[in-house]
């Protein structure tokens, strides 16, 4: 039996646990935090929205984030201090401007695929996760903005992706809790939602029934790889300081997969590979829908205001998700109120609900210039990645996951004869860099 070690439990690592730990691998789980799903899979979105696949890399975005770049309540912002990382990200960022078309169609693939392994993963294991299968509706404010749209519209189906565009009385037939006038949109009806921490914690749960085993509050310190190995070397924290105990222990396992999120790209150092993933801060709030009033006047089906960049998820019956916003300031996790202010001021500008319980939060997407995710062998053996999903580690997670195990199955399975004297590949030779 192998032992992989997995490093990040958030939906992109516990995913990759489950499904190693499914091919029969011997699977243990590192993480910083005490429980799965504290960083980034916290409080997102809540959208596992393949009509949201549409890659960031165009010029138009770039004129957007220098334009709006001192605007405090922006959607997009961008800290314009200088950094090496943040603007050599940004460089490559704009070389992969080429690759927009092919990325967006590969992505919406991705994400169409990645459906069918999370709700399969759900019902296996009877996660609760609040699912709601109403589609997301994406709506505009005017023609111009609709008939940008459509052109990116063209290559979500070419990826596969039933979404078709609705004029403005058929919205309110879509949504009738929303408010205002808008000139068009498109309705994607085989999209989603769900809360991402109540699935990743179930699904962590799961993984631990069957013999995974999670070692919380350790912060990985240094890589080894003596013979075909591999040593992972751990601070223990101290739970009530967040702060290295003084303790440490070492993991020797025959193969590691990252899985780190923001953190990828110091782990990826520390396993001699570059891996350019950036911070990318999101913000939202979760609305508690306490009367009767607001219940009733909070959307069930999943938006997307394309003007304010906001997304929207009904987690229950009980609670509204709303969430937005890019923030480019470096590996900073402050909740700033004047970044959660637009959107308290956008759920009372389009629905009739009540504000005075909000719950604020702000997360890092890890997000590669590309915006590919990148599924992959590292140079040394044994070394894989799962990591880099951007905004769209809750959509992605599944097939991310699945085409990471069929990748070191293929290598174990590579790897076998060569023991025999037959000369096979051995486990952990470069690969192509995204899935």
């Amino acid at each position: 039996m192998t032992r992989i070690a997995v490093l990040g439990a958030g939906i992109t690592g516990v995913t990759t646990a489950y499904l190693l730990n499914q091919a029969g691998h011997d699977v243990t789980v590192v993480e910083r935090r005490l429980y799965a799903a504290m960083d980034t899979s916290f409080a997102n979105g809540g959208q596992l929205s393949a009509s949201n696949a549409e890659v960031w890399n165009q010029a138009s975005t770039v004129a957007k984030g220098l334009r709006w770049m001192f605007q405090a309540d922006a959607p997009l912002l961008l800290n314009p201090r200088p950094s090496w990382h943040k603007y050599g990200w940004l460089a490559e960022f704009l070389w992969a401007i080429r690759q927009y078309g092919d990325n967006t169609i590969t992505t919406t693939r991705m994400a169409i695929e990645a459906r069918r392994h999370l709700f399969a993963m759900a019902e296996e294991e009877g996660i609760d996760f609040d699912l709601e299968k109403r589609g997301i509706l994406h709506f505009y404010h005017d023609r111009e903005a609709f008939e940008v749209a459509a052109r990116a519209n063209a290559l979500l189906m070419a990826g596969g992706l039933e979404r078709y565009a609705v004029t403005a009385d058929e919205i309110h037939e879509i949504e009738p809790t929303l408010q205002g006038e808008y000139y068009g949109g498109f309705y994607t009806p085989s999209d989603a939602t769900g809360d991402i921490h109540k699935f990743t914690r179930g699904l962590a749960a799961a993984c631990e029934r069957k013999g995974v085993r999670f070692m919380y509050g350790r912060e990985v310190a240094a890589m080894q790889f003596p013979q075909q190995k591999v040593g992972i070397d751990m601070q223990v924290l101290d739970p009530a300081t967040d702060r290295p105990s003084g303790d440490t222990e070492r993991l020797e396992v025959d193969a590691v997969v990252i899985c780190g999120g923001v953190g990828s790209r110091k782990l990826a150092a520390m396993a001699g590979d570059r891996l350019n993933v950036y911070p990318v801060k999101g913000y939202s709030i979760t609305v508690h829908l306490d009367d009767p009033e607001s219940v009733s006047a909070a959307p069930w089906v999943s938006l997307l205001d394309e003007r304010a960049k906001i997304v929207t998820s009904r987690l229950g019956r009980g609670r509204f998700r709303v969430a937005g916003t890019a923030e480019f300031n470096g590996e900073n996790r402050d909740i700033r109120a004047d970044r959660i202010d637009p959107l308290v001021r956008w759920t009372r500008a389009n629905f009739n609900i009540n504000t005075s319980r909000v719950v604020p939060w702000a997360g890092l997407r890890p997000m590669m210039p590309d915006m590919m995710p990148r599924v992959q062998r590292g140079k040394r053996p044994g070394v894989y990645y799962n990591t880099g999903h951007g905004h769209l580690g809750w959509t992605l997670s599944g097939a991310t996951a699945a085409h990471l195990a069929a990748l070191v199955d293929a290598d174990l399975h590579a790897r076998r004869p060569a023991q025999h004297g037959s000369g096979g590949p051995v486990l952990g030779q470069p690969a192509s860099p995204t899935v």
